[in-house]
């Protein structure tokens, strides 16, 4: 952790007062000012003990052991910061996501783990917290709050209790509560939520939220709670209610939707005040963090759009470090603040070469230069799925006693959406059984417990994903994370389900009973325990195996990991059945004749 101001404050001083030298000054670069919006040319930048001490003409302020950094021709911005992720998504552990996320000139991320959470409890979410903070970067934690995300609609591996976060809270390097998406529950004055958010507003910390949609009054009654943010707005006009109700509003750029483009009007085009304004990313995968980037490809996305770029280095800065009550240590480079500092060939392009955490240099034209330790985790965490026998095809099968045809309740996906919505098809019976349909984009589906040796299975239909052949599953499946399978062959899924059930989790494409793709995530059946090069390469092969089963989404995987969320409307899958979210009500599959 870093010292507080107050005990290295002397130390400061003297550096200033010419009593002392600095450990780095970093000199002839522009600075970043987003406290003014500035860009200031021909300022020296002077770190000593970890913290920005001065900011202007500092030759005298260097000695013998002094590191000089020369950024003439460069931009010298605070270190980028994530406001809302979720570590679990981007298949990485903590320590390889912020390896991987330095080089991008991110310095500090505030993690939800409530992946972890759903799959080990308040043990996960403190070991995915210890591994945080011997991270290369700050890894603050918002400590899960809705877990499971719904009490009576699916089953997760583990609860989270009003107990469990006070705990969390009291933790160094917990400052707030992660998003609380039962917002019916908060509206509603349930116990558990409003247990954890009064929780956290009496230690001082934020409660973010997660507010899809609902009426004004809605609204405010979230906000009359105490949940103070959301990252769930994906309009322009929703954006301007929120924020002229005082909450704030997280810009989301993921890997499966993109926010960025619409809900960014809310400057460009409405030009309203910028200070309840922030970037996120909220789930990004692998290869758009290296191929694309974290946080500065949001930044950088916010200025294609329009954004002054020292606006929108401000939205993942000094906005966020502010919303967090945090910005006396962070978010800027003005003196007395931590030195995370991150140089720029070009600030529309977002091009970090060096980036400095806590005044060490970490980055070094684009290469990780410092090591990072490796954190273990217990054996058990290697041994999550636990379906509790063998499957085989007919497990997968939906029985009915009609003879022809029926009508039924599909889940229809959303290309770059978390949304879905309900859409009633007619599918063929035969022998007793209901068939899928390629040529109506109908496919089999299923949600199996993973936690508790059950075998319990729902089986429903989707359509949008365009698949032809062949199946697909993952362990990965916000928010409880039980084993999902879709699929046009029952043989293909229940090989799917079985591989992934010997080797502790992950994600696979089968076709005619051979693996042609595998992301091995034996962590919790969440994360990757590989390093980047091979990581990648996994996620590559996985996405080709997509199109070769006949899918021609962008992030198929992500859109199939979140099928089974029961908090984002319209309609899911859980391991009980088929959820309508807009009532939180289990439904028939077989649809009725007035539906």
């Amino acid at each position: 952790m870093v010292k507080p101001l107050h005990e290295v404050s002397q130390t400061l001083m003297e550096v200033v007062q010419g009593r002392s030298y600095a450990d780095t000054v970093i000199t002839n670069g522009t600075i970043v000012n987003v406290v003014t919006g500035e860009l200031i040319a021909g300022l020296d930048l002077v770190i000593k003990d970890e913290r920005i001490a001065f900011v202007g003409a500092a030759s005298q302020m260097i000695g013998e052991v002094t590191q000089v950094v020369d950024a003439t021709g460069k931009y010298v911005a605070p270190g980028l910061m994530d406001g809302h992720m979720h570590v679990e998504s981007t298949m990485f552990s903590v320590t390889g996501f912020s390896e991987a996320a330095v080089k991008k000139g991110t310095t500090a991320v505030f993690m939800d783990p409530h992946e972890m959470a759903n799959v080990f409890g308040i043990d996960g979410v403190k070991r995915m917290h210890a591994e945080g903070q011997q991270a290369p970067i700050h890894v603050f934690t918002t400590f899960p709050s809705c877990v499971p995300a719904t009490d009576d609609l699916e089953d997760a591996g583990a609860t989270i209790s009003v107990e469990d976060v006070e705990e969390g809270l009291t933790w160094d390097g917990v400052v707030g509560l992660g998003e609380v998406m039962n917002y019916p529950g908060v509206i509603h004055r349930d116990e558990k939520m409003m247990g954890e958010i009064d929780a956290t507003l009496k230690q001082g910390y934020q409660p973010t939220g997660h507010f899809p949609e609902g009426t004004v009054e809605d609204l405010t009654s979230y906000l009359l709670s105490g949940v103070t943010s959301c990252h769930e707005t994906v309009t322009k006009e929703a954006a301007l209610e929120k924020l002229r109700l005082g909450m704030y509003v997280m810009i989301r750029e993921g890997s499966a939707w993109q926010d960025v483009k619409e809900v960014i009007k809310v400057i460009t085009e409405d030009h309203i005040h910028t200070d309840h304004v922030m970037l996120v990313t909220d789930d990004i995968y692998p290869e758009t963090l290296i191929h694309q980037g974290q946080i500065n490809h949001v930044v950088r996305r916010a200025i294609e759009e329009g954004v002054d770029p020292v606006v929108a280095i401000k939205l993942a800065t000094l906005n966020t470090a502010r919303y967090f009550k945090l910005d006396d240590d962070y978010g800027s480079l003005t003196p007395g603040k931590v030195a995370d500092i991150i140089l720029l060939d070009d600030l529309s392009e977002m091009n970090i070469t060096d980036v400095f955490v806590k005044g060490n240099l970490v980055v070094k034209n684009k290469q990780l230069i410092k090591e990072t330790p490796v954190y273990t985790y217990p054996e058990h965490y290697y041994q999550s799925v636990n379906v509790g026998r063998h499957l085989t095809a007919a497990d997968f099968n939906y029985q009915t006693t009609e003879t022809t045809s029926v009508n039924v309740n599909a889940i229809e996906v959303i290309e770059n959406s978390a949304r879905t919505k309900k859409k009633v098809v007619a599918l063929p019976v035969k022998n007793g059984v209901i068939e899928g349909d390629v040529s109506q984009d109908v496919i089999k589906l299923s949600c199996i417990d993973r936690h508790h040796q059950t075998g319990q299975i729902s089986n429903q239909f989707v359509t949008g994903f365009k698949i032809k052949q062949g199946a697909v599953a993952s362990t990965v499946a916000h928010d409880s994370h039980n084993l999902l399978v879709m699929g046009v062959n029952e043989h293909d899924m229940a090989m799917a389900a079985n591989y992934l059930s010997d080797i502790g989790g992950g994600m696979v494409c089968v076709l005619d009973g051979e693996v042609i793709a595998a992301v091995p995530l034996p962590i919790a059946g969440l994360m990757s325990d590989q390093k980047e090069t091979k990581l990648l390469e996994q996620v590559e092969d996985l996405k080709a195996g997509w199109v070769r089963l006949g899918s021609p989404l962008h992030a198929p995987f992500m859109t199939f990991s979140l099928i089974a969320l029961p908090v984002i409307p319209d309609i899911r899958i859980s391991n009980r059945g088929l959820v309508d979210v807009t009532t939180f009500n289990l439904i028939e599959t077989i649809c009725s004749e007035d539906c």
